[in-house]
């Protein structure tokens, strides 16, 4: 692990236990980063938004004795149980949740307090989180509850979500649903499942399934005690106690007026400036993003060239693992004078290349990292091709300089040489999450258009975007 060392006088924006845990845990600085698909920037941000909100809520003095004990009693939240991937389940009852402005901090940290919990317990390991919509209506559906929990994923919360389960979900509330897809990015939407009673089976085995949905479990929420004790089931009978909170005084407005407030409710948090992270904890996130880099899979074959040797000499190996998705292509300049390189794809859209076109010194290596984007597969059919060309001493190595040398070397001059890509068999389907891994400098909003440049037509490899 990295030490590194903080300026004296230290900010008391954040919770320092907050920022001593990411300096000593490098898992941690590469969830945000693969949370954000390895922009720095976007990693750097939910790292400010989420110790921001853990300060505010007091996450780290969050104990049992600080939330209602009325909250625990309940029984609208609580984590039992597994999906069939063996992530937790963390259940939401929908019904017996109402609107209300008084109580929503305390809701909220009442949410908080369970994730922090089962964070600490299982560093790293992911959640379901199961709406249970039985018997629910539009007086239970509270916008600013839903887009807070949505946020404790998104932004808080790196690489926690497996999936979020709606079942049985009223046609009544399809509109609400529709507006909070808006807030969820392209990775989250994936993540949402609506499922019917019949449905739910293909997520969750019967035996972790309450007897209302078909299931075989009889567990029955009560408190006192936490019931998230995996080793014995309470097997208690008595039901989960409806609070008496302010449902009589709720009944007489309109439902209508109920929901048009709820939609236009927004995010209960003060707006904050955006605040750039205090130096140590950038450097701590490019230093964890470089080793990341380093650390691909080494080849282990090389292909001897008139002016590279390349590593590896034939395939790319790539498979579902996350530690799987990038491969490193070595490649050694023999000459003796600086080589200009470039690598091109047949798919370009489902690759980063980083770096793809640059050069080499003499007797110098470079580490050309493929990594696959979020959401595609290698496939049989990809291939790549290494372009290297020797440069003129005192050659400048800019893009400028580089994009006229292309322009004027003669195909005479140019080495080629192809991989091809082999797709490694998995034993199981593992949910992997978007990773790929950026030039924290070029990558990003600001980087280049896509160049789709044929070269020639039984190949049709496209330069890749830099």
């Amino acid at each position: 692990s990295m030490n590194i060392d903080l300026p004296t006088g230290k900010s008391d924006k954040y919770d320092s236990r907050d920022v001593d845990r990411l300096q000593k845990d490098d898992a941690l600085v590469e969830a945000y980063l693969t949370w954000r698909q390895y922009s720095v920037d976007d990693a750097l941000k939910m790292i400010d938004d989420s110790f921001l909100w853990r300060k505010e809520f007091g996450l780290n003095d969050l104990t049992e004795s600080s939330i209602p004990k009325w909250m625990f009693e309940t029984g609208a939240v609580f984590l039992h149980g597994y999906d069939k991937e063996g992530n937790k389940l963390f259940w939401f009852k929908v019904k017996l949740h109402t609107k209300d402005a008084k109580t929503i901090m305390d809701k909220k940290k009442y949410v908080a307090f369970w994730l922090e919990r089962y964070a600490k317990r299982e560093p790293g390991m992911p959640l379901t989180v199961v709406f249970d919509m039985a018997d629910s209506g539009i007086s239970n559906i509270d916008m600013d509850f839903v887009k807070y929990i949505i946020n404790c994923f998104k932004v808080y919360y790196p690489k926690f979500l497996s999936k979020m389960i709606i079942v049985d979900m009223p046609w009544i509330m399809n509109a609400a649903w529709k507006i909070v897809k808006t807030w969820l990015g392209p990775e989250a939407i994936s993540k949402l499942k609506f499922a019917s009673k019949n449905e739910i089976q293909t997520f969750i085995d019967p035996e972790y399934l309450p007897l209302h949905m078909g299931g075989m479990d009889p567990f029955k929420y009560s408190y006192p005690p936490l019931p998230d004790d995996d080793f014995q089931t309470p097997t208690c009978e008595n039901g989960p106690i409806v609070s008496e909170d302010d449902n009589e005084s709720k009944e007489g407005e309109s439902e209508g007026k109920e929901l048009e407030s709820s939609f236009s409710s927004e995010v209960a948090v003060k707006p904050k400036k955006v605040q750039r992270l205090p130096f140590y904890l950038s450097t701590l996130v490019f230093s964890v993003l470089l080793s990341k880099c380093r650390y691909t899979r080494k080849p282990l074959t090389t292909f001897k060239g008139p002016l590279l040797n390349v590593s590896p000499a034939e395939e790319l190996s790539f498979g579902t693992k996350e530690s799987e998705r990038k491969c490193l292509i070595i490649l050694d300049n023999v000459s003796k004078n600086q080589v200009a390189f470039k690598v091109r794809t047949t798919a370009p859209e489902k690759y980063r290349v980083k770096p793809s076109n640059s050069s080499c010194e003499p007797g110098a290596s470079v580490d050309i990292v493929v990594s696959l984007h979020g959401g595609y597969q290698a496939s049989l059919q990809d291939r790549f091709l290494v372009m290297a060309a020797e440069m003129e001493q005192n050659a400048g190595a800019g893009s400028p300089e580089l994009a006229q040398f292309w322009k004027d070397v003669p195909k005479t001059k140019i080495m080629d040489h192809r991989l091809r890509c082999h797709v490694l068999e998995s034993t199981k389907p593992i949910l992997s999450y978007p990773s790929g891994c950026d030039n924290p400098v070029e990558g990003g909003a600001n980087g280049h258009p896509d160049l789709h440049t044929t070269v020639n037509s039984d190949w049709n490899i496209h330069l890749i975007p830099q």
